[in-house]
């Protein structure tokens, strides 16, 4: 081998050169279209509450919502138009007009550097705007402000209109925003509007007194936190929920017979859903207090379990995990100041300890709680123990779970929100999934027949069940929920009476003994095609979900289309199955509201009250027929 033939040992004669016409440079808002999950985490199509869209309008709306935290507006409107154009309107003091388009279109631009102009706010990066401008197909932007109006359009970034000031008498000041996201980016999308509303409402419980409105619907609040839990919680406190108020920080908590903890947490007015260093310090310190108070040697989950609880705090230029701002990792109040694990600390041992001594009922009623937390827990010591061992025998010839390489807990993970376990019924079905499926991030769960409706037992058959013994040990939540091994728990059955009936035997499994899998939008069903019609020559061909796709589909194949229909998961081949658990995968996210009382659902569905159940199928099934004809 000479020394030049050396030089290119084991290289590609084919592969793209390496030169200096490659190297390239993007100006800022390029950047953010090439690279978006930098800026705003995943696209997705808006079936997760943190797909990019929501963080879009988040953008937004923290930006009118920082104005009233300094005092200007205590209103904001919300426009959603065909699930897709968002348009805010806020009442602050309107963006200074001569720096509109550096406001709306130049990287790092804003006054939230100034921390006397904006003391406590979230949004500090001056990327916020510009994020949405750059990742919308278009956006408008007019500030009104002393009645005269300014206004800016960029499209995908890029200013195509800027006018001079003009007179708005009648418009009071602040900042109207329209942005339309860009459908070549998020492929498939539409704002939900329970997301939406959820979000706003949100809001509404940090900032007491601001009006805000959504396609005409208002969301307000009296009592923050307070009205926060009683709001949300899915079943009934076993004590009144206990309110604290103070400067920088406000908390809420109570106890309910569900399994599991429920939080919310917040930083400066933002929905903090993946908590952070202010959570980890309130979780610690409520159990430590309340220990402290008993005097007894509790276990921490013993105290914790069954808590429904909410914490706000607000710091001086706080520090995010990812510029979503989802995750606090902020461990001082402000610079070189109070530790936030101490401030929560000392805050709750001021307050909770003096309300315990005083509130005797809701001490004696927190007590039993805790108590029969820990018998249960004891008695499920021995059975979990041979469970495990179970699990670990079945595991080294376990063929109901194909497992994928990452997990959503693995640092190894460029993007662990992709990572997915497939529940499905049957062999073929299974089977199709299992050859279609992203190996890397998807694995597949093969249930044996229809699951045990578990409405009414114990936790002691979550281990003495097999399937649910297995299927708790392959999403690891045994302990937490933070320990989950998928992002996306999809339930994947036949769209038939069967397999409606499997996703209600599941779905009463995860809120009965891990409802905070549905509650944190871990859960979803997957949507898979009723109809495939192919033309006259088999050359096109198009997948249907329900009658009126195939009726399009007939319409535009012509003459000669015919129409295959799936009756099960098992029909449909792995090279068919692949299009529709890829990027374009439809799901429908399984979502628990305040009106859904979980104990009485359940009742209601998959308890004994068999007359009722029956008469509610018969009345809904004339409505149907009626409807047909």
């Amino acid at each position: 081998m000479t020394e030049k033939e050396g030089l290119h040992f084991g290289q590609d004669p084919s592969a793209p050169s390496y030169s200096d016409d490659t190297i390239s440079t993007l100006s800022p808002m390029e950047h953010i279209r090439i690279r978006p999950g930098m800026y705003i985490g995943k696209l997705g199509d808006g079936t997760a509450k943190d797909d990019g869209i929501y963080v879009l309008l988040k953008e937004v709306v923290d930006n009118a919502i920082d104005e009233y935290t300094m005092g200007f507006g205590r209103v904001i409107y919300i426009t959603i138009e065909g699930d897709r154009k968002v348009t805010v309107r806020d009442h602050g003091r309107g963006i200074p007009q001569a720096s509109l388009e550096k406001a709306v279109g130049t990287m790092n631009t804003g006054a939230k550097y100034d921390s006397e102009v904006f003391k406590k706010v979230v949004g500090l990066n001056g990327v916020g705007l510009k994020a949405v401008n750059a990742l919308s197909d278009r956006t408008e932007v007019t500030s009104y402000r002393d009645g005269k109006g300014r206004r800016v359009v960029f499209e995908r970034g890029v200013l195509v209109e800027a006018t001079e000031l003009f007179d708005a008498p009648d418009e009071h000041d602040g900042t109207l925003v329209s942005f339309l996201p860009d459908e070549t980016i998020f492929r498939n999308y539409r704002y939900q509007q329970e997301f939406c509303e959820e979000m706003l409402r949100m809001y509404a419980y940090l900032q007491p007194g601001l009006s805000l409105h959504l396609n005409g619907k208002r969301f307000v609040s009296k009592d923050g936190l307070l009205d926060l839990l009683e709001d949300n919680m899915t079943s009934d406190p076993l004590y009144p929920i206990i309110h604290f108020t103070d400067k920088d920080i406000e908390v809420a908590l109570t106890h309910s017979t569900q399994y599991g903890e429920e939080y919310y947490s917040f930083v400066n007015g933002q929905n903090t859903i993946h908590g952070g260093t202010h959570l980890s310090a309130f979780k610690e310190s409520v159990a430590r207090v309340i220990k402290e108070f008993f005097g007894k040697n509790f276990e921490y989950n013993d105290i914790r379990n069954g808590i429904s609880a909410a914490i706000s705090i607000r710091i001086q230029e706080p520090l995010f995990e990812s510029q979503t701002k989802t995750k606090l990792g902020s461990r001082e109040m402000e610079e070189g100041g109070l530790s936030i694990q101490k401030f929560v600390g000392d805050f709750l041992k001021s307050h909770l300890d003096d309300y315990l001594h005083i509130h005797s009922e809701t001490s004696e009623a927190l007590l039993k709680k805790i108590q029969d937390n820990e018998r249960e827990r004891k008695n499920l010591a021995g059975i979990s123990k041979k469970a495990k061992e179970r699990v670990k025998k079945a595991s080294i010839f376990n063929k109901k779970l194909r497992d994928c390489t990452m997990h959503y807990n693995d640092p190894k993970a460029q993007d662990p929100e992709r990572t997915a376990l497939f529940i499905t019924e049957g062999l073929s079905a299974s089977g199709s999934i299992t050859q279609s499926r992203d190996a890397e991030y998807q694995a597949v769960f093969s249930l044996r027949g229809k699951p045990l409706n578990s409405h009414g037992l114990s936790k002691a058959v979550v281990y003495e069940n097999e399937e649910f013994n297995l299927l708790q040990a392959a999403l690891n939540i045994e302990d937490s929920i933070d320990d989950l091994r998928y992002n996306r728990v999809i339930v994947a059955t036949d769209a038939d009476v069967d397999g409606m009936h499997i996703r209600l035997l599941i779905m009463t499994f995860f809120l009965q003994f891990f409802p905070d899998l549905i509650r944190q939008n871990h859960v979803f069903i997957l949507q898979t095609p009723l109809f495939r019609v192919r033309d006259k020559k088999d050359q096109e061909t198009i997948y249907c979900y329900d009658e009126s796709e195939r009726d399009v589909a007939m319409q535009k194949l012509g003459p000669g289309a015919h129409v295959t229909r799936f009756k099960g998961l098992g029909e449909i081949t792995p090279d068919e199955f692949k299009h529709f658990i890829g990027e374009d995968m439809r799901l429908d996210p399984v979502m628990v509201r305040k009106e859904d009382n979980v104990k009485e659902l359940l009742e209601f569905y998959m308890g004994k009250n068999t007359p009722d159940r029956q008469d509610f199928i018969v009345e809904n099934l004339e409505v149907d027929e009626q409807l047909e004809l």
